[in-house]
């Protein structure tokens, strides 16, 4: 690793590198972090509470997710014109995110609210599990809108390289979250114990504060890119939203088609029980807090490629991708190592019963052996390929391996084989192992990188 960093201009690609991935690996730990103590305070009501849960947080899965496409479809132009110096087109195309997410958060809000029994239902047949889950989502669905306008500030302040203020409100607004759960799950301090509608009070009220601190906080300072007025977000003309949306829908198509087909795999477990659920929750919520260090270092590799873009130096650009990969790889064997050998302490913290503590602790050395395979995947398409422009690609790449791969093979898993959990989750991650050779060969092939705000 140390042959990297010989010269000047290394060092400065790894300082650069840490300033933009730092914070958001900050804030994916406390959220992660944080979203596990949550699991923790839940399981202290039972399985069925954590599978409850687990799959109403399926649908806000889904929302951010899109979310996700939308504002890193964007943030492709933002860093692009960031890159270029162009402030007035970051306001247009932050303009477009807020009026697209905005929308989409009243449209699932509204879904979710009328049909949350419906919604659980499609996941499993356990009535207490319904109940629970449906009780969690009526109060966690008004958070969908503060959740979509908090997320598009933080997540284009990535592009701009102005991380501090958004990391400080996170982590603000999930301590909130988490002592409100443990005031209101089991009741603590004289509060009314409440069960999973203490944790969606908790939510809610975070994301109400998060949406409030970030927009006085951008608003106070005029200078700010994002601090556009109403004026400055919607005098985009139809020749930029189509360019915005031409590369912006297959990335919305993809992460759609991406977390749609991992909730499938839910329905998939649901056959199995509300232990199966557990299970897979609780070792996703661990194998997501070691993957937070590739959740940075996705988007800072997809804001520094994509600024070299937009200056046109694609010399750059290739350089910078390639040492992300290296550190990608040695990283990951770090992590995974680590994963497996803390798996069985990890697990010890939840309040589960001995069969299903067993099957955890099996699940989570399957998540271990896909571990590099998966964030290589990750870092190339929601990193390097996005950041040159490559999202059609890379939708097809998503929705190929999860819908004509993992989908199939979860459901034959689960109802011809009959496989214990572990087993079935092993078979589903093969669909990874096809991604990540398939993205690797695109980028060998130079046909990502694209200049988008010359076009």
């Amino acid at each position: 690793m140390n042959k990297l960093f010989k010269t000047s201009k290394d060092k400065v690609f790894l300082t650069t590198l840490i300033i933009i991935a730092l914070p958001v690996v900050i804030q994916n730990i406390i959220s992660i972090g944080l979203n596990m103590i949550d699991t923790i305070m839940v399981s202290s009501l039972g399985e069925n509470a954590i599978s409850a849960v687990g799959l109403a947080n399926r649908i806000y899965f889904i929302f951010t997710t899109i979310c996700f496409g939308i504002y890193s479809g964007a943030a492709i132009f933002i860093a692009q014109y960031w890159g270029a110096q162009d402030k007035v087109s970051i306001k247009k195309v932050f303009g477009i995110d807020i009026i697209i997410g905005s929308s989409l958060s009243i449209l699932f809000s509204l879904t979710v609210f009328f049909l949350r029994d419906q919604i659980m239902r499609i996941f499993i047949d356990d009535p207490t599990v319904i109940a629970l889950g449906s009780k969690y989502l009526k109060i966690v669905s008004f958070s969908y809108f503060f959740t979509a306008i908090s997320f598009a500030f933080s997540f284009n302040s990535r592009a701009i390289h102005m991380l501090k203020m958004p990391t400080a409100v996170n982590a603000v607004a999930l301590l909130i979250n988490t002592f409100i759960n443990w005031l209101l799950i089991n009741g603590n301090l004289g509060f009314p114990a409440l069960g999973v509608e203490g944790a969606a009070t908790a939510t809610l009220i975070a994301r109400i504060f998060e949406f409030t601190a970030l927009i006085f906080l951008i608003y106070r300072n005029k200078n700010h890119p994002l601090a556009a007025s109403i004026k400055e977000m919607t005098s985009w003309d139809m020749n930029m939203l189509k360019k915005v949306l031409k590369t912006s829908f297959p990335v919305i198509l993809s992460e759609t088609a991406w977390s749609v087909g991992t909730s499938v795999y839910f329905i998939a477990y649901g056959f199995m029980g509300a232990s199966a659920i557990a299970v897979v929750q609780i070792a996703y919520n661990i194998s997501d807090f070691f993957q937070a260090f590739f959740f940075g270092i996705g988007n800072a590799s997809a804001v520094m490629i994509g600024n070299e873009i937009g200056r046109n130096d694609i010399e750059k650009a290739r350089d910078y991708s390639n040492k992300i990969l290296k550190i990608t790889f040695v990283l990951s064997i770090i992590l995974a190592s680590l994963l497996f050998v803390s798996r069985g302490m990890i697990a010890s913290y939840f309040n589960l019963e001995q069969a299903t503590s067993i099957s955890l602790n099996k699940t989570l050395i399957v998540f271990t052996a896909y571990f590099t395979p998966k964030m290589f995947s990750y870092i190339f398409i929601c990193g390097i390929l996005r950041s040159g422009g490559d999202t059609k690609f890379c939708m097809i790449v998503d929705i190929v391996t999860i819908w004509f791969i993992g989908v199939p093979v979860a459901f034959f898993s689960v109802l011809v084989l009959k496989l214990p959990i572990h087993w079935v989750m092993a078979m589903v991650f093969a669909e990874e192992l096809i991604k990540s050779i398939t993205v690797l060969k695109r980028y060998y092939s130079n046909k990502w990188i694209n200049n988008l705000i010359m076009e």
